[in-house]
């Protein structure tokens, strides 16, 4: 079976953000400086590649405060898991395709 590259999801060409949708599909949700933390990038690249996201509809953002300081947290929508899912397989499917 030849795997069509129309199966692969353009938002997960990106390594950050494709660690941040298998951190995201893990776990319920994820705050900013943790996210930051884990994946090694600065504020600004970060952001950007969460608005690239939430622009698709693959994470929500919630904000809040903890105490007085500010607080953001992402979450995958059931559209952004549906989607890193069938992005998966697709990968999954070209490695299979080579052996």
């Amino acid at each position: 079976m030849k795997v069509s590259l129309e199966q692969f999801d353009k938002a997960f060409e990106n390594r950050i953000r494709l660690q941040i949708m298998s951190v995201l599909a893990v776990n319920n949700s994820y705050d900013f400086n943790s996210l930051k933390d884990l994946l090694q990038v600065t504020d600004g690249n970060l952001a950007s590649h969460l608005k690239a996201l939430e622009k698709e509809d693959y994470i929500t953002i919630t904000k809040s405060f903890i105490g007085r300081k500010p607080n953001t947290q992402y979450a995958a929508t059931q559209k952004g898991k549906d989607a890193f899912k069938k992005h998966l397989l697709a990968l999954e499917n070209l490695i299979n395709q080579q052996k």
